[in-house]
C-alpha cells in the first residue's frame, strides 16, 4: 500500500535536541515575559491616561482662581497647575508682544503673546489669540490693542522651551515656532516673568482680533489598543508555546514506539 506523502513526512520528522529545546524555551518565555510587561505597561498608562482626562476636565469647567504668584512658581508642575482656569488683572504691554506662528481651525497665522503687567507686580505673557498673517502688524488691528487695565481670564498653560519639530525659536530674527516664556522675556527686557503663560478665553477683543479661547484641549488615548495588541500578542506565544510542546511529546512517543517495532523485529 502507497503511503500518502504526509505520513511520509510525518515519519521523517524528528523531536528537537534539548538544546534546541531549551533555546525555543528561553525566548518563548523572556517573549512571554516582555509581552506581559508592555500590557501591564499600558494598563498603568490607560488609567493615568483618563485621570489625567477627568483632572483637565474639572479643572477647565471650574470657577478661576489667582494666577500663582512668584511664590508659587518653584513647585509648579505640569501635573498640578496645567490647564487651570485663572484670572489677573493688569496692563498689557503692546509694544514687546511676540508673534508665535500658529496653525487653527481658522487657517495659519500667529498667536498674540503679550506681556501683562500684573497689579501683583509679576508680569505673565498672555496668548490673547489668533491673527491671521495678514493682520500680523499690530497696526491693521489697533481696536484690539486694548489700553488701561484688564482683567484676563483664560487656562494657565506652562511654558513651551525650544521650538516646534525641526524649527528652533530664533529669538534674534524674531521668529518664534512655540511659546518659550523664558526666552520671549529675554527678548523683551521684561524681569520677573511667569515660568507660565495664560490662553486667554473667549471673552471678544474689540475689532474681533485676535481670537481667543482656542485653546485644543485633546488628549490621545490609544492605550486600550495596545494593551489588548500586546495581550493578545502574548496569547497567541502562550498558545504557540503549548502547540509545540504537545507536538515536541508526540513527536517522542513516536519515536520511541517506532524503536520499540525495531526492537522486536
Amino acid at each position: 500500500m502507497a503511503q500518502a506523502p504526509g505520513d511520509r513526512t510525518e515519519r521523517h520528522r524528528r523531536p528537537r535536541s534539548a538544546l534546541a529545546l531549551s533555546i525555543m524555551g528561553l525566548l518563548a518565555a523572556l517573549g512571554v515575559v516582555v509581552l506581559t510587561g508592555l500590557g501591564l505597561w499600558q494598563v498603568e498608562r490607560r488609567a493615568w491616561k483618563l485621570d489625567l482626562i477627568a483632572r483637565v476636565d474639572a479643572r477647565i469647567h471650574a470657577a478661576p482662581v489667582a494666577a500663582p504668584g512668584p511664590a508659587s512658581w518653584p513647585q509648579m508642575t505640569a501635573a498640578g497647575a496645567e490647564y487651570r482656569k485663572v484670572q489677573v488683572r493688569g496692563r498689557f504691554l503692546h509694544d514687546r508682544e511676540v508673534l508665535v506662528q500658529a496653525v487653527t481651525d481658522f487657517g495659519g497665522g500667529f498667536w498674540v503673546m503679550t506681556p501683562l503687567a500684573t497689579s501683583e507686580g509679576f508680569t505673565v505673557f498672555v496668548n490673547r489669540g489668533f491673527v491671521p498673517t495678514d493682520r500680523r502688524a499690530a497696526s491693521s488691528r489697533m481696536e484690539g490693542q486694548v489700553e488701561g487695565e484688564t482683567t484676563v481670564t483664560g487656562l494657565l498653560r506652562l511654558s513651551e522651551p525650544g521650538g516646534a519639530f525641526l524649527r528652533s525659536n530664533d529669538p534674534a530674527a524674531d521668529r518664534w515656532y512655540s511659546r518659550d516664556v523664558a526666552a520671549m522675556a529675554q527678548s523683551r527686557d521684561i524681569d520677573e516673568a511667569a515660568p507660565y503663560f495664560i490662553d486667554a478665553d473667549r471673552t471678544a477683543n474689540p475689532g474681533g482680533l485676535p481670537v481667543g479661547g482656542l485653546t485644543v484641549v485633546r488628549f490621545y488615548n490609544n492605550h486600550l489598543v495596545y494593551l489588548l495588541t500586546w495581550f493578545a500578542l502574548d496569547a497567541m506565544l502562550v498558545g504557540a508555546i503549548i502547540f509545540v510542546a504537545y507536538d515536541e511529546r508526540r513527536l517522542r512517543r513516536a519515536a520511541r514506539g517506532g524503536s520499540e517495532t525495531m526492537r522486536e523485529a
